[in-house]
């Protein structure tokens, strides 16, 4: 009867080409590792990510705007843009732009500003 192959033997082996070519792997008790998630959302990076700055000596601060209003605003300035857009597609044919339209931009404009402040 056949002999079962050893099928890692039979594999390719495939190489990773990575920047970082090295892995470090350590442990941490709970406490420290609820630590490390929770400085790690502050900064909107992941534990890994936070852990390789801090080891690098990276000078954290934590961002001004939280990542739900980050996101809110770039939604409002995607949502501007397009309006901007069509305006200047409309004025480039040939046609008249409605004061009220602009007045309306800039006041969009204005109140993401506010919220950056």
């Amino acid at each position: 009867m056949n002999e079962p192959q050893n099928l890692a033997s039979t594999k390719k082996t495939t190489q990773v080409h990575r920047q970082a070519s090295k892995q470090i792997n350590f442990r941490v008790s709970e406490p420290d590792y609820l630590k490390l998630v929770r400085s790690a959302q502050t900064l909107n990076l992941s534990v890994p990510a936070f852990v390789k700055k801090k080891a690098q000596g990276a000078r954290l601060v934590a961002p001004k705007i939280a990542a739900q209003d980050a996101q809110n605003i770039t939604h409002q300035l995607a949502k501007i843009g397009g309006n901007l857009n069509q305006l200047a597609h409309h004025a480039n044919q040939g046609g008249q732009i409605d004061p009220q339209a602009l007045k309306d931009l800039q006041n969009e404009v204005q109140r993401v500003w506010q919220q950056l402040t």
